[in-house]
C-alpha cells in the first residue's frame, strides 16, 4: 500500500502541497525511541535493519528532550546506514537533525513546528507526518502540507507520558471519519499508542492504514519475527476491509 499526497476537501484551496508525490506506506511503522531502547548506536541500527527485514515499512528516531545534538545525529546515521534506504527514516520533532542527517522527512506535534514551515525547509519531496488527537484536529487536515497523519493515543502506554485519555477503538473510528472528509481517502492515517499483535488487527478494522509501535515491536527480542507477525496480522485485516 504505497499512499500519495491526498487531492480531496483541501484541492484547490492554495495549499502548499509537495511537487510529486511521496510515496507513504504506514502498515508497519516502528518507532526507534531512544527513551525506551536505549541509546546505544549499534543496537540502535541492529534493531531497525531486523525490523525492515520482517516487513517494517516506516522508521521515526524519537528522542525527546535532546541533551547531545551530535549523539543523537550519530546515531540516526547508524540507523540509516543500517537501512540502507529501503524504508523512509523519519525523525521525530527535529527539522534540523533531518536535515543534517539527509533523512527523508520528520514527523510532527500539534505543538512542534508548523507543517508549513517544516515543508518550507525540508522541501518538497520530504516525508512530514503530523499526530492528531482529536476530531477538531482532523478537520484542519486539509490546509496543512503533510503526506500522513498519526492518530493517538489509541491505548493507554507507558512509552509516553501522556496527559489525554486514550480515544479508544470508537474514538479512532470517530477521528478517521473527520480526517477522511477533511482529505479524502488517499491520505495515508496510521494509529498509535499501546498497539501489539494481539490488537493490531483491530486498529485496522477501525479504519487505520497501519500502526506505529515500539515495545510490541524492538522488545523481547527477535524483532525480524515480531516484525513479521505483525505484518501478516495487518496485511490480513487490510486485506478483508477491502473485500
Amino acid at each position: 500500500m504505497s499512499l500519495g499526497i491526498a487531492s480531496g476537501a483541501g484541492a484547490g484551496l492554495g495549499l502548499a502541497r509537495p511537487a510529486a508525490p511521496v510515496a507513504v506506506d504506514l502498515r508497519l511503522y516502528g518507532l526507534l525511541d531512544v527513551g525506551v531502547l536505549g541509546g546505544d548506536a549499534s543496537a540502535l541500527a541492529e534493531r531497525a535493519a531486523a525490523s525492515v527485514a520482517g516487513g517494517a515499512t516506516l522508521l521515526q528516531y524519537r528522542e525527546k528532550d535532546i541533551a547531545d545534538a551530535r549523539a543523537a545525529l550519530a546515531r540516526i546515521r547508524a540507523i540509516r546506514a543500517a537501512v540502507g534506504g529501503r524504508v523512509p527514516v523519519l525523525i521525530n520533532d527535529r527539522v534540523d537533525l533531518a536535515l543534517a542527517a539527509g533523512a527523508e522527512g520528520v514527523h510532527l506535534g500539534q505543538s512542534d513546528l508548523h507543517p508549513e514551515e517544516a515543508r518550507r525547509l525540508l522541501g518538497p519531496r520530504a516525508v512530514i507526518g503530523l499526530t492528531v488527537k482529536t476530531g477538531a484536529q482532523a478537520d484542519e487536515l486539509y490546509r496543512l502540507p503533510i503526506d500522513y497523519a498519526c492518530i493517538g493515543g489509541v491505548f493507554a502506554t507507558t512509552s509516553k507520558d501522556n496527559p489525554d485519555a486514550p480515544v479508544g477503538l470508537d474514538g479512532l473510528q470517530r477521528i478517521v471519519f473527520r480526517a477522511r472528509l477533511a482529505r479524502g481517502q488517499t491520505l495515508p492515517l496510521g494509529a498509535i499508542a499501546g498497539i501489539d499483535a494481539g490488537n493490531a488487527a483491530s486498529v485496522i478494522r477501525a479504519g487505520a492504514d497501519g500502526v506505529a509501535l515500539i515495545g510490541a515491536l524492538f522488545k523481547g527480542g527477535d524483532t525480524e519475527g515480531r516484525a513479521r507477525d505483525l505484518r501478516a496480522r495487518i496485511d490480513e485485516a487490510l486485506a478483508a476491509r477491502k473485500a
